[in-house]
């Protein structure tokens, strides 16, 4: 897996994206800066393009740092219920804070996040059995009990189709305007490459890392706090993206190891590639009809997830 092979698919599904939608764009269209389709093509399809490649890149890292600190291939935003307590943020800003900003709202959903990922890596250290399987399970289970606890509270307040609009993983609606909060993911990666060898040391455990001289709670905490941030404002302009953070990092690491700053670019150019295949099928396959991205990767990323668990058990 060459890093310059990454980039060109990167380019060329790039380019593809641009040119494919219910308007019919053509790049001699884009020669007349007033015309329709240019307008089209700068207000939509470019913010579009690179929502996809934030929102992709972002979550996929996400994955990442979870899965290095955690020191378990299976944790991710998906499995340790840092998505959920996102969606419970999004629903307690609704609620009590009604006026909120996006902002706001950010800053709400944020909080929940970085609450519930502490809390799964509290649990996370007080279990004994730390089998490679069960413990993306107890994620799942905790990320459930905040999801019903959302959904029973958002049916009493008669806003579950409000919530649900926020959260159903689209970028149909992605426009000028409207996606310019994912920016945040470009400072989250730099620092994310920046800690990257000390994330490294951190994942070997905590004995370990103290005997190196390294502030073992401190790196786990930063990167936990980069992992909520990345989750937020992706959920909160996209919405919902199972399985993205828990695939691309495993398929990484089978062809690069775990050397998480060799990785780290890797990682962050599969999962835009991963995410511009499934949003281009997305608008294919029913065309002019377009499938959310979030089942799109759901449905995709759960096969590849069911390959991964029955390849750890043929070569365990």
């Amino acid at each position: 897996m060459k890093k310059r092979y990454l980039i060109t698919a990167v380019i060329l599904l790039s380019f593809l994206s641009l040119f494919v939608g219910t308007s019919r764009i053509t790049p001699m269209d884009l020669l007349d800066w007033r015309s329709e389709e240019t307008e089209i093509f700068l207000i939509s399809r470019v913010p579009r393009l690179v929502a996809i490649l934030l929102a992709g890149a972002g979550m996929s890292i996400a994955g990442l740092i979870m899965q290095q600190l955690s020191r378990n291939k299976f944790v991710s935003p998906t499995t340790a219920g840092t998505l959920d307590a996102t969606k419970l943020g999004i629903l307690v800003s609704m609620l009590i804070f009604t006026n909120a900003t996006l902002l706001e709202k950010m800053a709400v959903s944020f909080t929940f996040a970085l609450l519930g990922t502490f809390l799964f890596m509290q649990i996370l250290d007080r279990i004994k059995f730390k089998d490679a399987v069960f413990i993306p399970l107890v994620g799942l289970m905790f990320g459930n009990i905040l999801s019903s606890i959302s959904t029973f509270f958002a049916f009493k307040a008669n806003v579950i189709q409000n919530m649900s609009s926020w959260l159903q993983g689209d970028f149909s609606m992605i426009m000028k305007g409207r996606y310019e909060l994912l920016y945040i993911s470009i400072p989250v990666l730099i620092i994310t490459y920046l800690y990257a060898n000390r994330f490294t040391v951190a994942g070997m455990g905590e004995d370990f890392s103290k005997n190196l001289g390294l502030a073992y709670k401190r790196i786990v905490n930063i990167g936990l706090v980069l992992v909520a941030l990345i989750t937020t404002t992706v959920v909160l302009t996209v919405g919902l993206i199972p399985f993205l953070g828990l695939i691309i990092p495993n398929i990484v690491s089978i062809f690069k190891g775990d050397h998480l700053q060799k990785t780290l670019p890797h990682t962050a150019l599969l999962g835009a590639i991963f995410l511009l295949i499934c949003d281009i099928l997305g608008r294919v396959i029913i065309f002019p009809y377009e499938i959310s991205i979030s089942l799109m990767v759901g449905v995709i990323g759960s096969g590849i997830f069911l390959y991964l668990l029955f390849r750890r058990k043929a070569y365990a």
